[in-house]
């Protein structure tokens, strides 16, 4: 078979790629990783050596970067070429031929994976090196990879039994199924359920542009009317917008039950079992490697150093928010009550009147927002602030070979025209693909010789999809989505690493990865960044500065709820893996329960199953670890706040921050590579004050 996956071209071959082409695509590259490590363990000299035992082979090499670790990177690289494309499409353009081809390979690469976690043979060579002459004169990148490989030996299982090893291959093939099996059950159930309506009187209220959307949602289902969906747009539409309280209801009761137990579609895709499963495997994998529980194992690839450190963390912003979320309630409360009648405030009427008090107290209007951030000022916006601070010159590329119609893809290259990075943006919200926003590793840095491998990105959306002739009409949030995602790119486009454990993303702390992200949201807060970005869609009009005084005006309106809520959820993922016990299981919901009882000011309803769709700790890379966020924002912050003082386009600033940040990617650890920019810790203050909360 001619297969595509097997082209180890640079940029995925997309259009030619077939369900059928990957299962044994992952099976004759997994062959052929296992028997050229096994070469490279026995055959370091390039002199093939004649059958003998492990032992005695280690005890006759000489091991060093370039005969190991260098084709060790090369056949990741094959790899990772192969299966990027795979994982990307079930994401984005996903078909039940293609989830049957990718789930059954996730065994297979968790098998192998774990394998080479466990290899003795190749831990003791990774060592070898580290003990030897050689590792005093590799650079900092090389020895950052060795250090990083010989914890994560240790992480693996490597100095367990031949009994517990296997247990723990058996535990990563089981999660690795049930993260799977949740996201399906998540993207199934958000699909399943919409709701035509015949009365556009139903949806009074809602905006042109919402309307519009829903009537070519309905249009593209052969249906006259409109159709509301559980695809984000479609649904904080009805939220924002709709006057029909019990339709907002509905709606929000749809939403909030997704893959569970309850609601429109109960127990058709629950994720109950899965998540109870997910947290006791996880549990018996940190137990098996003498880890206390699953938050002291995850804190072992992390800044943070131990659980106290990120409840504490957690906890004293939280005594620092309370108050102004206590206080942003009571005044959505009476504002409910004293203009519309409303006394009994619930959960689908939160997002309702929040919105109709910004009007009142802001005179701000997100839908005349929206029409000051059409797509096509945006994004040349974006690369022109890109290009004021880092000198980066961003230019798109129509002819490449893509998934869906909507993706387009560009280049970066720098002041001396060397290309830097490339990638394919996707930004809309459709079916068969994933709700959320998300930056993904499509190809690493590395070096070839004297070449370079250039590094590519994928940056999803899912915002909503232009209609007739008018151009995407982006909300403000949205916006600085857009920018978090791109600040992920240019972390992983612009870094100077050639190695690729440790170019771009990988090897970065995870709870110091939103750094670049959160960093580049701040710029949309920026009247001078502002006028690269906006103009009215229709007359180019600049972003009136009465509209800009108003926004700046309502930056941090409910700002106390929003930092509560992000407290709830932080709390709730770092609780449920640290105090995971066994005999009880593992008590989500009740958990869930103490947690908003410490921290949080809105009680949902009690069938609200948020934690059924919380794909960030169930089937991401965020378990025990989505207190990130906030982590990340205290450096984020900080690190801005150095722009404030110098100009938020000032160039060594810019120059200071590409150079020690973004393109230093995970060499060196992330506290240093912070005060190297900065010039000292990070401190709170100025997330603090950026979010209108004094201490």
């Amino acid at each position: 078979m001619n297969n595509p996956l097997l082209a180890n071209s640079t940029l995925p071959l997309f259009s030619q790629i077939k369900p059928e082409h990957v299962v044994p695509a992952i099976d004759q590259l997994l062959t052929e990783a296992r028997s050229s490590i096994e070469q490279h363990l026995g055959n370091c000299s390039g002199i093939a050596l004649p059958p003998a035992s492990m032992q005695v082979v280690q005890a006759t090499q000489h091991y060093t970067w370039k005969n190991l670790i260098e084709p060790l990177e090369d056949i990741d690289d094959k790899l990772n070429k192969a299966w990027s494309p795979v994982s990307h499409m079930n994401s984005v353009v996903n078909s039940d031929e293609l989830r049957d081809a990718y789930n059954a390979c996730l065994p297979k690469l968790s098998a192998y994976s774990t394998e080479m976690g466990q290899n003795e043979a190749l831990f003791k060579a990774y060592r070898f090196i580290a003990d030897s002459d050689e590792f005093a004169t590799l650079d900092t990148a090389q020895q950052k990879i060795i250090r990083n490989a010989l914890r994560d030996f240790k992480l693996s299982g490597i100095d367990l039994d031949k009994e517990k090893q296997q247990r723990y291959k058996d535990i990563s093939q089981e999660l690795s199924a049930l993260a799977s099996s949740y996201e399906e059950n998540l993207l199934d159930a958000t699909n399943a359920w919409s709701k035509l309506i015949r009365d556009e009187q139903d949806l009074a209220g809602l905006p042109e542009s919402a309307l519009a959307q829903a009537k070519q949602a309905a249009a593209s289902q052969d249906e006259n009317g409109w159709m509301i969906t559980l695809q984000f747009p479609s649904y904080i539409s009805v939220m924002t917008y709709a006057d029909n309280r019990e339709l907002r209801r509905e709606h929000y009761e749809a939403f909030a039950t997704r893959a569970s137990e309850l609601g429109p579609h109960a127990d058709q895709w629950d994720n109950s079992e899965n998540m109870e499963k997910i947290l006791a495997l996880r549990h018996e994998k940190a137990r098996l490697l003498g880890f206390a529980n699953y938050a002291e194992l995850s804190l072992a690839t992390k800044m943070a150093e131990k659980p106290d450190d990120v409840t504490n963390f957690l906890e004293d912003l939280a005594d620092r928010s309370w108050r102004h979320a206590r206080k942003d309630l009571s005044e959505l409360r009476e504002f409910a009550n004293q203009h519309y009648g409303i006394n009994d405030l619930q959960s689908w009427d939160m997002s309702y009147f929040s919105e109709k008090m910004r009007q009142h107290f802001y005179q701000l209007s997100q839908e005349e927002v929206k029409t000051y951030f059409p797509i096509t000022r945006v994004l040349p916006g974006l690369f022109a602030i890109v290009e004021k601070l880092y000198g980066l010159q961003i230019a798109e590329i129509s002819d490449f070979d893509s998934y869906h119609p909507d993706v387009r893809f560009f280049q970066i290259h720098d002041q001396a025209g060397s290309l830097r990075g490339q990638f394919y943006l996707d930004l809309y919200a459709r079916a068969k693909k994933r709700g959320g926003a998300w930056m993904d590793d499509c190809v690493g840095r590395k070096r070839f010789d004297d070449t370079i491998q250039t590094p590519v990105a994928y940056l999803t959306c899912n915002f909503t999809p232009p209609h007739g002739d008018q151009p995407a009409l982006l909300t403000h949030d949205d916006v600085t989505t857009l920018f978090h995602e791109f600040g992920h790119g240019l972390h992983h486009m612009l870094t100077q690493v050639d190695h690729l454990g440790v170019s771009g993303i990988n090897g970065v702390e995870w709870d110091a990865v939103e750094l670049p992200s959160q960093f580049m949201e701040n710029w949309c807060w920026e009247q001078e960044a502002l006028a690269l970005i906006s103009g009215h869609y229709q007359t180019d009009e600049k972003l009136p500065d009465a509209l800009f005084d108003k926004m700046i005006a309502a930056k941090n309106f409910q700002a106390g709820m929003i930092m509560v809520r992000q407290l709830e959820f932080s709390l709730f993922d770092f609780r449920i893996h640290r105090d995971y016990d066994p005999e009880k299981g593992g008590r989500i919901y009740e958990t869930l329960e103490q947690v908003r009882e410490q921290v949080a000011v809105v009680s949902p309803p009690k069938f609200n199953r948020f934690a059924h769709s919380f794909s960030h700790i169930f089937a991401g890379g965020y378990a025990a670890g989505y207190y990130s966020y906030k982590w990340a924002e205290v450096l984020s912050s900080d690190a801005f706040s150095l722009f404030e003082e110098k100009g938020i386009f000032d160039q060594e600033t810019g120059k200071a921050f590409l150079t020690n940040i973004l393109e230093k990617g995970g060499s060196e650890n992330a506290m240093e590579l912070f005060i190297n920019f900065r010039g000292r810790k990070p401190t709170i203050d100025a997330l603090l004050r950026h979010n209108g909360i004094t201490a």
